[in-house]
């Protein structure tokens, strides 16, 4: 820390930081572990992810090292008045969020104000004042119908951040836009 001696910095806790991780159901969520693994490399970093149930047909949970939640998990905690409303609970805990990848569908969602499901849910009750960066993932032909480019725009308008997509050859076999975070990917 400025301005400490550094026998004094070394015995400052360091606070960590809270990154939330929603995954949706592109199949770019196959990269869900890989995500995750280089954000743990960041020793100041706790991590937590929701996931929605088209996720998870994309990767294991067993190859997941964090916490993992999804709708079930919404539903089994809350069984009375007093008890905490999970999506609540996780947008306080979180510092930062990171929709990676964003399909289409839960796009149209977020920019619509549809919240059906745990992580739609947490997004609509998302604290403006923190950051919500969001990646896009879809195939071409969908990320090029004009009502994309609207829909990208109306949850810019709300104050969160798009991770562009990169160009490169997409699962389907097409060539065209992707959710990337590296180009060693």
């Amino acid at each position: 820390e400025p301005g400490f001696p550094a026998e004094k910095s070394s015995c400052v806790t360091q606070k960590k930081s809270h990154v939330l991780v929603g995954v949706t159901g592109s199949v770019a969520a196959l990269k869900l572990p890989l995500l995750i693994a280089e954000l743990l490399k960041i020793p100041a970093l706790e991590v937590k992810v929701v996931t929605t149930e088209r996720a998870k047909h994309f990767y294991s949970a067993q190859e997941i090292p964090v916490t993992l939640y999804s709708d079930e998990d919404e539903w089994q905690l809350w069984k009375g008045r007093s008890d905490p409303v999970l999506h609540i609970e996780l947008r306080r805990w979180a510092d930062l969020m990171l929709v990676a990848p964003l399909d289409a569908n839960t796009l149209a969602k977020l920019a619509n104000g549809i919240c059906d499901n745990l992580l739609t849910c947490v997004i609509r009750a998302w604290d403006l004042s923190k950051p919500l960066l969001f990646c896009p993932a879809m195939n071409t032909a969908m990320w090029e119908h004009p009502i994309t480019a609207q829909q990208v725009e109306q949850l810019k308008g709300f104050g969160y951040t798009e991770i562009p997509c990169v160009v490169k050859k997409l699962v389907c076999g097409d060539e065209g836009q992707s959710f990337c975070m590296s180009s060693d990917w």
